[in-house]
């Protein structure tokens, strides 16, 4: 270990009890964006921490939206003042129902068995205060930090960062580094860090069969047509037993990944064991029928998936009714080179096509896909410091199977992103029982603050090849 490393580990072991406490204090505050909770509240929290760590703030709210935190701290003297890092965050979690199936109190945050559990600790506060740690941590190490450091903390990206481009094309300039670290990242089932240098994009939409005024008794079902059955057989044309999207136009445009995304996927572990026994899976993976590596599906696939239906009587007991209408949320993840727009007209074509033309349609979120350049200097060195700080093999895939409002930082702010944070295999993001493990969030603390300290020689291999 160099002696960087371990001052830095050092430290961090002693700071980190107070940082626990302010990341508490953190999760108190329900910020759920979708329900418009706490959120002026919250975004006084986030700019005291910052200023807390010895940063500066702006609150950007001239733009409609939950305000959009911008904090910056200074290249120390010895830094590198022409060199940026920018972090992406958000403040916003989740709503936390079922409450019923927490074992704690959602907005109490509770240690369990060197766990912290509480709505947001994985999902994203969590990040957010450790790597104002790592920042502290640095300043008491080194006596001042390697580069300038930005961060970009929006309160709206749990439901599908609706506000957030016109932010970043007013406030380019603020927001202009070298490269970015995104929001969230953490260890697989088998204790490795897991990162990812991209994103899946998407397109959500909404179903929508209307059949009657109002619901009906079910006897009627001998003459008059069903919306649930009408929207269930048009499900049925888009998508077949094999799992296949059926959809002409839907595969238009997909970039071909490169070599070295080919080979980063075939060096992912894949334990379908693991996978099955996490979620407890009842049926085997849809891929081992069409003969496909999960892994390649995972990154390189788009998807369609069928989130939610509604319709009728779904209560205790029974009640028989031939339902008025029927609708379905429709989540397609989308790869470099889709446009959530296009599928749009895609599936409105589908429906038209087989006779479906009564069936509605409407988009609710569309994000387009992003990966980094992986030959970009900056992958390697967030690879290679991660290998050190946690003295353990490592994963980085060319994008994540997730999404996120990534494309619009890439192509706005044209920098290499890499997404990495303190959760864990168990974190249950967006489910009851979130939590982060107490080491995570230690060690992800030593991660930021050893790739921030070697940061600015990366980035100048950038420049050097930019010369060449």
């Amino acid at each position: 270990m160099s002696k960087t490393l371990e001052a830095l580990r050092n430290y961090t072991k002693e700071i980190v009890p107070a940082s626990l406490e302010i990341l508490k204090n953190y999760l108190r505050l329900q910020s759920v964006s979708a329900q418009h909770k706490d959120i002026p509240e919250t975004v006084k929290f986030v700019a005291e921490a910052i200023e807390e760590a010895a940063g500066e703030t702006q609150i950007l709210d001239d733009l409609g939206g939950n305000p959009v935190v911008y904090g910056f701290f200074a290249a120390g003297k010895d830094g590198d003042a022409t060199k940026t890092l920018l972090f992406y965050n958000h403040y916003d979690v989740q709503p936390p129902e079922p409450l019923d199936e927490w074992n704690t109190d959602a907005f109490e945050p509770t240690v369990v068995d060197g766990k912290l559990f509480a709505r947001g600790a994985a999902d994203n506060k969590g990040d957010l205060i450790a790597r104002l740690t790592a920042i502290k941590v640095l300043n008491e190490v080194e006596g001042g930090l390697p580069c300038n450091i930005k961060f970009l903390i929006e309160g709206e990206e749990e439901i599908g960062s609706p506000n957030l481009i016109p932010y970043i094309v007013k406030y380019k300039e603020l927001f202009q580094a070298d490269a970015c670290i995104w929001e969230f990242g953490g260890k697989d089932e088998k204790d490795r860090i897991s990162m990812v240098a991209g994103i899946k994009g998407m397109a959500y939409m909404e179903l929508t069969s209307v059949g009657a005024d109002i619901d009906m008794h079910s006897s009627v079902g001998a003459y008059v047509d069903n919306a649930a059955w009408r929207l269930v057989q048009a499900l049925a044309t888009m998508k077949n037993k094999q799992n296949e999207i059926l959809v002409e136009g839907f595969f238009d445009g997909i970039d071909k990944p490169k070599e070295a995304e080919k080979q980063a996927v075939q060096a992912m572990p894949f334990n379908e064991e693991a996978i099955s026994e996490l979620y407890g899976l009842k049926r085997p993976l849809i891929t081992a029928a069409k003969g496909e590596d999960p892994r390649e599906a995972m990154v390189f696939q788009p998807t369609m998936t069928i989130c939610g239906l509604e319709s009728g009587y779904t209560g205790e007991g029974a009640k028989t009714v031939l339902p008025k209408s029927a609708k379905v949320k429709l989540d397609c993840r989308l790869v470099p080179g889709q446009d959530p727009d296009h599928i749009l007209q895609c599936i409105e074509k589908h429906l038209e096509t087989h006779g479906f033309h009564d069936i509605t349609v409407s988009l609710l979120n569309g994000q387009k896909a992003y990966r980094s350049d992986f030959s970009h200097p900056f992958i390697a060195h967030v690879m290679q410091t991660a290998k050190d700080a946690y003295q353990k093999e490592t994963i980085l895939a060319p994008n994540s199977a997730g999404t996120g409002p990534m494309y619009i930082f890439g192509k706005e702010l044209q920098f290499p992103i890499v997404s990495t944070g303190v959760g864990w295999a168990g974190s249950k993001a967006h489910a009851p029982n979130e939590s982060i493990r107490l080491q995570d969030f230690e060690q992800g603390v030593v991660h930021m603050a050893y790739m921030l300290s070697g940061l600015p020689a990366a980035l100048q291999t950038s420049e050097n090849m930019k010369v060449k």
